[in-house]
This record gives C-alpha cells, sequence and structure tokens, in this order.
C-alpha cells in the first residue's frame, strides 16, 4: 500500500507493508535515519517523533495508520547550520554522549518547549520520562533543558540524585 504524509513538512509518499511501524518507513524508506531503533517495544524514546502534534514512539506506529498524517522528525528541527534551540543546548552542555538517544531527547524536549514553555523542572522530568539515556546521568540533559526553558537552574539534580550531586566515576562530585 501507498501511504502519503508530510514529513518535516514536505509531503512524503513510500510504499509500506500493513505491519511496518512508522519508525522503519522513516528510517528505511524515506532515508531518515534520525529516530533510532534501540528497543523496538516503546520503552526507550529513542525513536521518538511528532505525529500530527503528539509525541510517540514511532515504533509502536504502524505506518499505514500514519496515512495523511504531518511527522516531525529530528531532522526537521534544525542542521548544523541553523540548529534548532534544544540542539543548541545540547552542545553547549555537553547532554550528547554516545548520542543515541539523543534525538528522541531532542524531539521530546522541543516538543515540551513548543507546548509547555513554562515547565517546571517537574514537569521537564515528567515529560523526558521516556526517554532512556545510558551515558549521561541526565544532568547535563537537565541543564540544556533549564537553557531553552529559560530557567538558571534545572532545579535538583539528576533523575534519581535528589541532593543534586553526583559521582562522576573521577571521584569528583558535581552540582
Amino acid at each position: 500500500m501507498i501511504v502519503s504524509l508530510t514529513v518535516n513538512g514536505e509531503p512524503r509518499t513510500a510504499e509500506v507493508a500493513g505491519f511496518e511501524s512508522l519508525l522503519w518507513v522513516l528510517r528505511e524508506r524515506l532515508d531518515l535515519r534520525g529516530a533510532k531503533d534501540a528497543c523496538l517495544q516503546g520503552e526507550c524514546g529513542s525513536c521518538s517523533v511528532v505525529l500530527d502534534g503528539d509525541l510517540v514512539c514511532s515504533c509502536l506506529v504502524l505506518a499505514a495508520d500514519a496515512e495523511g498524517a504531518e511527522v516531525t522528525t529530528v531532522e526537521g528541527l534544525g542542521d548544523a547550520t541553523s540548529p534548532h534551540p534544544v540542539q543548541s543546548a545540547f552542545v553547549a552542555h555537553g547532554a550528547a554522549q554516545c548520542g543515541y538517544c539523543t534525538p528522541g531527547l531532542v524531539v521530546a524536549l522541543a516538543h515540551l518547549r513548543e507546548n509547555r514553555p513554562d515547565a517546571s523542572p517537574d514537569d521537564v522530568r515528567e515529560a523526558l520520562a521516556g526517554n532512556l539515556c545510558r551515558c549521561t546521568g541526565y544532568g547535563a540533559i537537565l541543564r540544556a533543558a533549564a537553557e531553552v526553558l529559560g530557567r538558571g537552574d534545572p532545579g535538583a539534580g539528576p533523575v534519581g540524585d535528589p541532593d543534586g550531586t553526583r559521582s562522576q566515576g573521577d571521584g569528583e562530585v558535581t552540582p
């Protein structure tokens, strides 16, 4: 079947099998490889995209169900010459390490910024709770979030670190 949708503001069509996920179609049929295929079960958030205004795990959406939809992927947010403010903040705060979770986190935070610009630190934590990162400890991600939401203080420390201090493995404790 042929599916027509708007991806990052451009009309696109793809031939899809009935069982293929939106993630598969974005990556393999439309060559948009920003959304990652880490768990394929909607548990990690690395495949997050905005579908008709809602943040979704694209691995859980059948491509056929995206007929006529508007999809925004990380590629649609910005690029190296004109990055989205969330992308700039991730770079400035070192919020990306291996980079596998980064596209999903960037899309989720951009969605939050657009829909809840007054989000509190707790709102940020809740909005990003569906995105797993195994490298950063979330501190840099929360600092990037604080910057793009116009907050100087990201609130308490990283997830699982309510007092704001955590060992970095090198013997130093960071605020």
